[in-house]
């Protein structure tokens, strides 16, 4: 039985009383489903109803609760304002040419959401097109991508709600300045492919309810003419068959080649090619394999510059013809590495490649033939991205690393030499922080890379608060890079660690299959591993020690709390994927097979998944991390249903009294396009949570 405490005696808990909650109930039922003849019950099944006035009260009542315990938390305040100073810095992005002009995007510091300019010349302010803060009074819109017609008059543009994944498209007159009438929703994962008097766009019918659960089926491509309504966009190309895969387009600058995208069953994609230039034209099918991953870089002419991990785990580039597009007919033209392409672009006439060594950037040059001109010096350890196309010299790149924000550089093609071309003046100094990359091993004996982040001349004596940061799946890579949020936990004498763990893409797609399926116990080993390498080296002990993660991230953390909740203090669980038997039946949750494999599969994988999904892991009578869930109501990627069953769970099962929260955010979603102020707030909460869980309490 619960131990309980009315939410009003929680200022005696942040006297150090020990005491425990008065959890709201949820609302319960007697759901039991079969797998393979086994039972499992799921009794906050009706959580999963996020509109049910129940669960808006539990919301409520929960949201109630963890307010206020984070507002009685004597430092937050001051967390808050050194945190709205640390954000405070000018953002700027590499500027690319389109049309003769220069684009870019800038935020002066706080501003909600950046605002997209063009100008004549880089470095000079220009004119803003498009200012996002302007489309809502709280800056819960968010502009997410633009496109250009063929002659440059018009922009189409795409905005999210709320942080929805559903999309609206928009159409401005450039040369006017005047939006138009034209637009589109319940868009979903796409932009606008302009083509003569419009554009392809990919979009899901209307929902009829439950438009941020509902399972979406029957991804569409439509074509739509600039001056008319939605209603009369011409369908063209659908694949109800085949109802859970995703079916995007794009054009080649020249509009002469349309590429056809199909995905969202494997590990990797379909790609069709059509020459838009025969009225009759038809798709062919470029590759035959969804397990392996196909890009087209450009197209230049009728030669068609591809990337493929196709016989190559770590990366090529392989060049098709037009004429003969298949795969069996590709040439080789800069072959697989030691280390795995992490980026490649075809900028200035020149081949620019990204790679990872050990998780960091490293990057080189080649010629259109292949041939290698020289590696591209960076200004140090961290993460590198490239930004420039194909028939226009200039070259830009953006580099970052832990400690320091993104610096942008002008890099010069023909001289190889950069130059700096905006770097942000902060509100604190970054050569007061020390990165370190270290090699540890997991469980199974493999070498893991990790960066440890702290401040100068700390004493590091293994009682240090330290947060390790995770992801581990989907062939995503973590490099190093930098967010405003960790620094005023490193000038309290925080350390900060991020092990880039199998599932990611740091050693090539065999990396990554070594953290999926019924390997994704290896996941979590790495990431346990990596606490006890931190404590064992002297960096901090178990009450010292915080984990966070969000989405798959979430889930890391779900699972290695349940399967460790002796080695952690503090638990921060973002957006995370907690019912692993259920997790494909909302939104898009069926396009995470690849990495997970469904309840549905086998019984060997039902029973794989239920081994370690975190609702279903949750002990009564154990003594859990301090855990902070966070969601929010617009969560149409990883369901708000996920976290209320598991926060619910974890409330009942919890012995000891160390809090269990969850923070239910309005108007946001899974974590794009949310705005400055609202990130401020939710950091501010986190951090403040992990601090105060901390024995020592200080700030």
């Amino acid at each position: 039985m619960k131990k309980t405490i009315s939410v009003a005696f929680a200022a005696l808990l942040l006297a150090g009383c020990s005491q425990s909650f008065n959890y709201p109930q949820a609302m319960k039922d007697n759901t039991v489903d079969e797998y393979f003849g086994v039972q499992v019950a799921d009794p906050y099944r009706p959580l999963e109803d996020d509109n049910a006035p129940e669960t808006l009260a539990w919301v409520e009542q929960e949201n109630a609760l963890t307010r206020g315990y984070l507002d009685m938390i004597p430092f937050r305040s001051k967390l808050q304002k050194r945190l709205g100073e640390v954000w405070n810095y000018e953002r700027i992005s590499a500027p690319v040419k389109h049309h003769g002009k220069y684009w870019y995007t800038r935020n002066d510091g706080l501003q909600n959401q950046s605002v997209l300019y063009v100008t004549d010349e880089p470095g000079t302010p220009g004119k803003v097109v498009l200012d996002p803060n302007t489309l809502s009074e709280d800056g819960t819109v968010a502009f997410t991508g633009s496109s250009l017609s063929k002659d440059g008059r018009y922009m189409a543009y795409t905005i999210s709600r709320s942080g929805s994944d559903w999309t609206e498209i928009y159409v401005l007159d450039l040369e006017s300045g005047a939006l138009l009438d034209d637009h589109i929703v319940w868009a979903k994962f796409t932009g606008a492919a302009w083509f003569g008097d419009g554009f392809f766009y990919s979009a899901y019918d209307a929902p009829s309810e439950h438009a941020y659960s509902g399972k979406n089926e029957v991804h569409k491509i439509y074509y739509h003419k600039i001056g008319t309504p939605q209603s009369e966009d011409k369908l063209y190309f659908s694949n109800p068959k085949y109802p859970l895969r995703f079916y995007t387009c794009g054009l080649n600058d020249e509009q002469t080649l349309m590429f056809l995208y199909e995905d969202g069953m494997g590990n990797g994609n379909i790609v069709y090619v059509k020459d838009m230039r025969k009225p009759n034209g038809k798709f062919i099918k470029m590759v035959d394999d969804y397990e392996l991953q196909y890009s087209p870089i450009e197209a230049i002419g009728d030669r068609i510059y591809m990337y493929t991990n196709y016989g190559a785990p770590k990366g090529r580039v392989m060049v098709a013809d037009l004429a003969k597009p298949h795969i069996s007919n590709w040439k080789e033209l800069i072959p697989e590495s030691e280390n795995p392409i992490d980026g490649v672009s075809i900028i200035g006439g020149k081949i620019v490649i990204s790679y990872l060594v050990d998780a960091c950037s490293q990057a080189s040059l080649f010629d259109l033939d292949g041939s290698k001109i020289r590696d591209i010096k960076l200004p140090g350890v961290g993460s590198v991205g490239f930004a420039g196309v194909q028939d226009e010299p200039d070259c830009y790149y953006s580099f970052t690393s832990i400690n320091r924000p993104a610096t942008i550089y002008k890099y010069d093609l023909e001289t190889g030499e950069s130059t700096l071309f905006v770097e942000p003046k902060l509100a604190f100094e970054p050569d007061n922080f020390v990165t370190e990359e270290v090699f540890y091993e997991s469980k199974d004996g493999t070498r893991v890379p990790m960066f440890i982040t702290h401040k100068k001349g700390i004493k590091l004596n293994g009682k240090n608060p330290t947060l390790i940061y995770g992801y581990g799946g989907f062939n995503i890579s973590m490099t190093p890079y930098f967010t405003p949020r960790r620094i005023p936990f490193l000038e309290r004498g925080g350390v900060y660690a991020q092990p880039s763990i199998r599932g990611g893409a740091e050693y090539g797609e065999e990396w990554h299959l070594a953290g999926t399926k019924m390997q994704k116990q290896n996941v979590f080993d790495d990431f346990i591993a990596a606490a006890e390498w931190l404590i064992a080296n002297g960096y901090t002990d178990k009450e010292h020690t915080a984990i966070m993660g969000g989405s798959n991230g979430g889930l890391l953390v779900g699972a290695c709390m349940t399967q460790r909740p002796d080695l952690y203090r503090v638990a921060i669980a973002q957006v995370g994927v907690m019912d692993m038997l259920r997790y494909h039946k909302f939104t898009i949750g069926w396009n995470w097979a690849s990495d997970y494999g469904t309840s549905e599969d086998s019984p060997e994988m039902f029973e794989y998944l239920r081994g370690y999904s975190p609702l279903h892991n949750l002990k009564p009578g154990t003594e859990y991390p301090a855990t902070l869930v966070t969601t929010a109501d617009h969560d149409d990627r990883v369901v708000p249903a996920h976290s209320f069953k598991f926060a619910a769970t974890l409330q009942d099962c919890q012995a000891g009294d160390a809090p269990c929260l969850i923070r239910i955010d309005s108007k946001a979603g899974h974590g794009g396009g949310k705005p400055v102020s609202k990130q401020i707030e939710e950091y501010t909460d986190i951090y403040s949570f992990i601090l105060y869980n901390m024995p020592e309490k200080r700030y």
